[in-house]
């Protein structure tokens, strides 16, 4: 049985006129991918007030890797909502943060000892472990990646790459943050091939100390092991081992950014564990509170407790709420078999891809790991040309025959998945269905017979 169901035209009646209360109300900095409301969401769909029904491939920007409205993620919110809903843990503290922050510790990688810090999001969480770093290492510089994103903070839009619609505008921003390559190999800012390049793009760290920041300044890199918002490029299997090495041998702190990639997305707790790495700490955020605001920044005890009593904190860090719901989030990644089908969802994610790649030229590249998946779409698979307003199109396709997705990538180009983990596969075929003639509406006509005999 068909989970889309669509009532109305899209958007309907109710979202229109929700659309024109918003334009009244909010700033227009407030983006929206779709103008449709959301009235009720279960598992991998979304009921706006019209009535219609979709499929969510979007999961929140990845916040609901468990999915929507799980019962135990609810049963934990509501008995916590029966004790208490605030006391600043920095006044009062609560046993369900120090619950959380064991077994955060636990969990991520490293067989070191770890303390947990937690806070309200992924750009609170990335701004806490550039403190910390920069308070461990009593040094000032942090070096990021080229097509990375790491928040809207004045700290993080300083550490994410992309310009519009993320920094244009705001600056000037912190410095000592310098930007090198990532291992994009898509699109090598070196014009090389993997792997006969020999990972040149993670050595060329060794150059970037010698000519634009001296190696004793620098206390951290930053990286997500799986860019997000810059795409989903999956680098090479040991790049991210490169890095750490380099790192090391200059006493140089690694944190792995893993607020999307983190929480099953790539078929591991950790996208850290599927490349064999032990950062040094660890930012996660989005699908950990299972729908309620929560981050986290785990790492090696020593370096946690750099910072003196009273320099990290927030009023309202580790929500209890949040927290309970946190717990119930990581039992249910025990309970069930997430993380495996994190990868059944990729595998049958790829399968497609790689067939509409075949036959429509408007697929330059399929990539992801595990849940964590996309497809890159050119004007050309010869020059790589970015299809942006194609892809605009293709969305819009999407969503008004009732399939929510969203793009990412610097040229905004890249449209990726962020199911829960949860859907069905028929869910998954039928989102794969509407994407498919999505793609198909901006192709030239033959492509679908081609498609057909594929």
């Amino acid at each position: 049985m068909s989970t889309i169901r669509l009532k109305t035209e899209i958007p309907g009646p109710k979202s229109k006129a929700l659309s024109a209360r918003r334009a009244q109300a909010v700033p227009r900095g407030l983006s929206h991918g779709t103008p449709i409301y959301v009235a009720k969401a279960e598992d991998a769909w979304l009921e706006d007030v019209d009535g219609n029904r979709y499929i969510d491939f979007a999961g929140g920007i990845g916040c609901l890797n468990v999915g929507h409205r799980q019962q135990p993620v609810i049963a934990a919110i509501h008995g916590q909502l029966d004790k208490y809903l605030h006391t600043c843990v920095q006044v009062t503290p609560y046993e369900g943060y120090i619950e959380l922050a064991e077994r955060m510790n636990r969990i991520t990688p490293g067989t070191f000892q770890k303390k947990t810090l937690l806070v309200n999001s992924g750009a609170e969480a990335v701004e806490n472990a550039v403190k910390i770093a920069r308070a461990y290492t009593k040094r000032p510089a942090i070096i990021a990646f080229e097509d990375a994103f790491h928040g809207r903070t004045m700290m993080t839009l300083a550490l994410t790459s992309k310009t519009h619609p993320y920094k244009a505008g705001f600056a000037p921003f912190p410095g000592d943050v310098y930007r090198v390559p990532f291992a994009y190999c898509y699109r090598c800012s070196y014009n090389l091939k993997y792997p006969s390049c020999d990972l040149y793009c993670a050595h060329q760290l060794e150059d970037t100390f010698k000519r634009v920041v001296a190696q004793e300044e620098v206390a951290a890199v930053i990286a997500e092991p799986v860019l997000g918002e810059g795409g989903f490029v999956a680098p090479p299997p040991d790049y991210l081992r490169v890095l750490i090495e380099l790192c090391h041998k200059h006493n140089i702190l690694f944190i792995a950014d893993e607020v999307q990639s983190g929480f099953g997305r790539t078929g591991a707790l950790f996208a850290s564990q599927r490349y064999g790495i032990e950062p040094d700490l660890i930012v996660t955020a989005k699908s950990l509170g299972g729908g309620l605001p929560l981050a986290a920044i785990s790492g090696r005890a020593e370096i946690m407790d750099a910072p003196s009593v009273g320099g990290l904190g927030g009023t309202f860090a580790g929500n209890p709420l949040s927290c309970a719901a946190a717990l119930a989030v990581l039992d249910l990644f025990e309970e069930r078999n997430l993380l495996q089908r994190a990868n059944e969802l990729g595998d049958r994610f790829q399968r497609r891809a790689r067939e509409w790649q075949k036959c429509l030229p408007i697929i330059g590249d399929v990539r992801g790991l595990g849940g964590m998946q996309a497809i890159e779409l050119v004007k050309s698979q010869q020059t790589k040309a970015p299809a942006t307003e194609e892809t605009k199109q293709i969305t819009q396709f999407c969503y008004e025959h009732g399939l929510i997705t969203i793009t990412a990538g610097s040229y905004s180009n890249v449209i990726r998945v962020l199911v829960p983990l949860v859907a069905t596969n028929e869910q998954i075929d039928e989102g794969l269905d509407v994407l498919e003639a999505a793609l198909l509406s901006v192709c030239e006509k033959g492509t679908a017979a081609q498609l057909a005999r594929a």
